[in-house]
């Protein structure tokens, strides 16, 4: 995208090296390094792995700023949270930033100084009434607390989808400020080729917002495979999940994906939560005929370019999979307007609203301090 190139920014960034979260930041900085953003990366939640330790390396416009602390919604992480919070005022003296972009809720009221945008790529309180149809129990309650403050203190709240932004303003709002800002992928690193007879996933079978096991359930009822990227074996009880027609392929590289989607007609991911879904719009950009969920987040960014079935209907599903499967006029039809509707979403699109929610919350926080000092004068 051809834009005029803004004065130098300088943003303290942060993000958990465990999820979608990791891919989003890293994308991101990448892409803002074209309006010569400056961003310090500061990690939580454990240590980078190698694959994640060259991506950074190979940004040279990120300066990492590692740790392990441990993240809001792990088990018992105050005590963690507290010292992150002194650890992230220290990076904040040191870089010494324009503002501060955090990917996490619980530093939000932090003393910082500066303006802070604050980004609701998902919660607990939202995940749990999507997937248990409950409201958060009381013993998260110092949870909602923390994510209450941390958002109600940031300048300017972002979400990758309006739906997801109303349900954050319902379960934590007030918000000073806020804004839809769709998340992107680079579009051109996907590639088309002859589709085959595979339905291909993303995600942990044991996952209950992606909802893989209504996928599993089905396969076997399935003419074409079923491919899973991601590990059968559970995390707690080390079991591994054994099902029929379903290929469990296990963590794939960024390459490895590109591959399976360029190859696989049809992508199936009918979650229950998914406030953006970063491995649907790769599969999108891959001209994927898609079957995902019948969820708000999913209908307002896929609109007539997916099939929505019952998160907790199997039959809906089974049905839809096989009418693709059975009619490939539509089955192409439906790869080619996912893949229309995917373009929509550029990392450079997502960097420049970026870019210039940065700017303008700085420009408003320079006029109020400006305001600030003036009256001062005149008292």
């Amino acid at each position: 995208m051809a834009a005029k190139k803004l004065s130098p920014f300088r943003v303290l960034m942060t993000a958990d090296t465990l999820g979608g979260v990791w891919t989003y930041a890293i994308e991101l900085i990448k892409a803002l390094d074209f309006y010569g953003v400056e961003v310090a990366l500061a990690t939580m939640g454990g240590n980078l792995n190698p694959r994640q330790h060259e991506q950074v390396v190979a940004l040279p416009n990120l300066t990492l700023y590692e740790s392990k602390y441990q993240l809001e919604w792990m088990d018992n992480p105050w005590q963690d949270i507290e010292k992150a919070g002194e650890w992230l005022l220290q990076i904040n003296q040191e870089f010494r930033p324009d503002l501060i972009h955090l990917n996490n809720f619980a530093h939000g009221n932090l003393n910082w100084g500066k303006p802070v945008v604050m980004v609701v790529h998902s919660c607990v309180g939202t995940w749990w009434q999507a997937v248990k149809g409950e409201a958060l129990p009381p013993a998260w309650a110092q949870y909602r607390q923390v994510i209450t403050a941390g958002l109600q203190s940031a300048d300017l709240v972002v979400a990758p989808s309006a739906a997801m932004l109303q349900e954050a303003q319902e379960l934590y709002g007030p918000f000073k400020q806020s804004q839809v800002i769709y998340n992107g992928q680079k579009t051109d690193a996907f590639v088309y080729r002859p589709k085959e007879k595979i339905i291909f996933s993303m995600g942990r079978v044991w996952d209950e917002a992606k909802n893989i096991r209504l996928l599993a359930q089905v396969a076997a009822g399935l003419e074409w495979p079923v491919y899973i990227a991601g590990d059968a074996r559970h995390p707690v009880t080390n079991e591994t999940q054994l099902l029929p027609n379903v290929y469990f392929l296990g963590p794939l590289s960024k390459t490895e994906v590109i591959h399976w989607l360029s190859r696989s007609a049809i992508f199936a991911l009918p979650a229950k939560y998914e406030p953006f879904g970063l491995a649907v719009l790769e599969a999108a950009l891959s001209g994927c005929a898609l079957v995902v969920g019948d969820i708000l987040t999913l209908r307002e960014i896929w609109r007539q370019a997916a099939t929505y079935v019952n998160p907790d209907d199997a039959e809906d599903l089974e049905v839809a999979l096989i009418k693709l499967m059975d009619d490939e006029f539509i089955r192409n039809m439906m790869g080619f307007r996912a893949m229309q509707q995917g373009l929509q979403y550029s990392i450079e699109q997502t960097a420049f609203h970026y870019h210039q929610a940065y700017h303008q919350l700085g420009s408003e926080t320079a006029f109020v301090q400006t305001e600030i000092k003036k009256n001062k004068i005149k008292e």
